[in-house]
């Protein structure tokens, strides 16, 4: 089957390639010490125990930074600007990861503190109006997260090609849409809508936590492509933080259709 995710397909292959061989300088593969434990024992593999844990801990620390921010921060004068610095903070550090690959366990706990902030103000400020409606948005969080396991345990729903094809085109236009609302809300007063709390943004949200609950199958295929490819353990950090990012966002648009409901 076609790779799921385009970064754990290429470290799979690197490793699969670095078990027979060890590159030199200039052949295209890396010699970080990291990538020279493939052909010898298995300890130094990824397992889904590994992602697991890991992905526990990033939610740890997410839950105990939001817990930290609601009783501290949310009632202080300041807390918009705090929130708007945990949503830059938090983008631009996901962003970084994303894109060089980071498995530095303290770079990936930082971005799960500042996006714990992030999560913990926005909290606040649903329940303050809404009260009840974040162990709503929580719990519905997790089922739905079990609820795709499930149906990827039993293979219900797969990563085929064009699966990932239209999960990943889909994903790309949500945030596309969203840069656009965000970029036109500064000259025409709630953007294109999607965010106004009207049908098109109740229809917007109900699109995105579709698309984030589908995001976790691509997340699942590539943890098993990892571990059946037996790649580097530190990267079960970085698989740990695709299925952290996936929960913030599908809680957070949660959050917001059960806001919009409740007005």
């Amino acid at each position: 089957m076609k790779s799921s995710n385009p970064v754990l397909a290429q470290l799979a292959g690197r490793s699969q390639q670095h078990a027979s061989f060890r590159p030199g300088p200039g052949a295209g593969y890396p010699t970080a010490p990291s990538y020279q434990g493939y052909a010898g024992t298995s300890a130094d593999r990824m397992t889904i125990d590994d992602v697991v844990v890991r992905a526990v801990t990033l939610l740890a620390v997410v839950g105990a930074a939001g817990a930290l921010a609601w009783s501290l921060l949310a009632d202080s004068k300041y807390a918009g600007g705090y929130l708007l610095g945990a949503a830059i903070g938090g983008l631009a550090l996901g962003l970084i990861i994303s894109f060089a690959r980071v498995t530095n366990p303290v770079v990936l706990l930082t971005y799960a503190a500042i996006e714990g902030v992030f999560v913990g103000l926005a909290s606040a400020f649903y329940d303050a109006r809404y009260h009840g409606i974040v162990v709503q948005a929580a719990a519905s969080t997790f089922a739905i997260f079990i609820g795709m396991a499930v149906l990827y345990k039993f293979k219900v729903l797969r990563a085929t090609p064009t699966f990932v094809k239209w999960v990943t085109g889909a994903i790309i236009g949500c945030f596309a849409l969203m840069l656009v609302n965000f970029g036109l809300s500064f000259f025409v007063s709630g953007g294109i809508g999607i965010r106004s709390g009207g049908p098109l943004a109740i229809i917007f949200s109900l699109v995105c936590i579709g698309v984030a609950a589908l995001s976790f199958i691509l997340d699942f295929a590539a943890i098993e492509e990892g571990v059946r490819a037996g790649i580097d353990r530190k990267f079960a950090w970085y698989a740990a933080f695709g299925i952290i990012v996936g929960l913030i966002w599908l809680y957070l648009e949660i959050l917001r259709l059960l806001g919009y409901a409740r007005r």
